[in-house]
């Protein structure tokens, strides 16, 4: 992660902005935790550490991935075992004015949040993949945040939008599996099954198999519904992935083992012609100052 991101940690627990906040720390030595409450809801994701984390009067361990939602006025800690590792995460404060506000634009905004206050369900696990998603998104609205860029403030909005959204839709379809599966055609069922399997085998035979159709017909829909092959798509999709992996600061080598590419010298030759430059210059010119 850039050090540019980072912010110092404070114990501060109220809000300096009206509508959100959001902060990247990276600790080597424990900070100081308490027991506290705010009137804020707090989106938590662990990067790193070995950590649990108390609500109210249950202690849960933390594993890497994991998107941890406290709405106003319950009780919560992180309970630090050890500073063998770096204690890294990020934290994002939306203030219930904030969120009465997203409710008004659309009740989808509010899923989570009227979740985790009905259920009492406050934590998410997330596979690597699908937390790299949620990552790169968050490093996006950072970045924009800290910067002085021309059309600044509706970027962020945009960002702040995106991000919450891709949050709720993940929680949603993985509590209602069936309804998404209700809704979707074969074309859009075939891509969510190469969105959670990008890192294995996705030959036109293998989804044959899986499908129950000839391959002919899935390199057919394919074409028509959006003009490229379906090596092409999978191909641009693990790109994609990768690239966001490589600005999350990933090494180059997991990297291209962890979405699908079976070898250095293909994963280079495929994102050099998609994208005009080296994996290795890539990193080396998009994610200066990394900590170490």
């Amino acid at each position: 992660m850039r050090k540019t991101l980072q912010t110092q940690f404070s114990t501060r627990q109220y809000m300096l902005s009206k509508d959100f906040e959001l902060y990247y720390y990276n600790d080597s030595t424990k900070p100081k935790m308490t027991l506290h409450t705010h009137d804020y809801y707090e989106f938590y994701f662990f990067l790193e550490g070995d950590v649990s984390i108390q609500i109210g009067q249950e202690t849960f361990p933390l594993t890497v991935g994991d998107i941890i939602v406290i709405p106003p006025r319950l009780s919560h800690m992180a309970v630090i075992h050890s500073m063998n590792l770096p204690y890294r995460r990020f934290v994002f404060w939306i203030s219930q004015e904030f969120g009465s506000y997203l409710l008004n634009q659309s009740p989808d905004y509010g899923y989570l949040m009227q979740l985790v206050q009905t259920r009492k369900n406050y934590i998410f696990h997330n596979d690597k993949i699908t937390f790299n998603s949620i990552q790169s998104k968050i490093i996006r609205l950072l970045q924009e945040m800290q910067e002085n860029r021309f059309c600044r403030e509706p970027q962020i909005t945009l960002y702040v939008s995106d991000l919450i959204l891709h949050m709720n839709r993940l929680v949603y379809e993985k509590k209602h599996p069936e309804r998404a599966a209700e809704t979707e055609t074969l074309y859009q069922n075939i891509c969510s099954f190469i969105e959670g399997h990008i890192d294995e085998d996705l030959s036109l035979d293998r989804l044959a198999r899986e499908f129950f159709v000839s391959k002919y017909h899935i390199a057919h829909i394919f074409k028509d519904n959006l003009g490229l092959s379906i090596h092409q798509y999978i191909t641009k999709k693990r790109l994609a992935l990768c690239r966001q992996a490589i600005l999350s600061d990933m090494s180059i080598t997991e990297v291209y083992q962890s979405f699908g590419f079976g070898d250095y010298s293909s994963f280079f030759r495929a994102f050099k012609k998609e994208y005009g430059i080296s994996p290795k210059d890539f990193k080396d010119n998009c994610t200066p100052a990394i900590l170490p």
